[in-house]
């Protein structure tokens, strides 16, 4: 299913759109500015003139009056079944190196929870459950496991890479370009 990459005035990642939301956007006028090459053409019903209404919508969308989305930026979640996780550590154990399997991969946090831990991008990695286990209630310093990578939270438009599903060339070139120097997804 094809997504709309929805931005706010300033070019920053507001939301995922589908298609018909979209749409809805830009036949009531709220769209500022569009970018992409790709240009997607949607009919809809015929005129008395015989004549068939047409569309067209690219695949990244800036919307107008957006200032209100910039105030309401809400902070990027971590979400629970690790999928966002797994993607940004680019599915490699922290403390082994090994390449996981997504169903065998554990959330480990480097400064456990049972000692004040939280569970923020910063404080998290992937582990294989063999390392997770070993370095238990530890920090990797107790257990003799240093770090392979550091932790980091994606910034807004990793973020959006790492959600976004069936993402169209158009908008992975506009996202990519965007990217820190040190995101794991350059």
């Amino acid at each position: 299913m094809t997504q709309i990459l929805a931005l706010d005035i300033a070019g920053n990642p507001f939301r995922w759109l589908d298609v018909e939301r979209a749409i809805y956007y830009v036949a009531s006028g709220k769209v500022a500015w569009e970018t992409g090459d790709d240009e997607l053409i949607f009919h809809g019903g015929y005129q008395r003139s015989g004549e068939r209404s047409t569309l067209s919508l690219r695949p990244v969308i800036a919307l107008a009056k957006s200032e209100a989305m910039i105030r309401h930026r809400q902070p990027l979640p971590l979400n629970h079944d690790n999928s966002l996780l797994f993607r940004r550590d680019r599915g490699l154990c922290a403390y082994c190196g090994e390449r996981i399997d997504r169903r065998h991969a554990t959330r480990d946090h480097v400064l456990p929870r049972a000692r004040g831990g939280k569970d923020v991008w910063m404080n998290v990695v992937v582990a294989c459950s063999g390392c997770n286990m070993r370095k238990a209630c530890r920090t990797p310093d107790e257990a003799g496991m240093p770090l392979l990578y550091v932790p980091y939270e994606p910034c807004r438009f990793e973020h959006f890479i790492l959600t976004g599903r069936n993402i169209l060339a158009d908008q992975m070139l506009y996202l990519a370009a965007r990217l820190p120097a040190h995101s794991r997804l350059v």
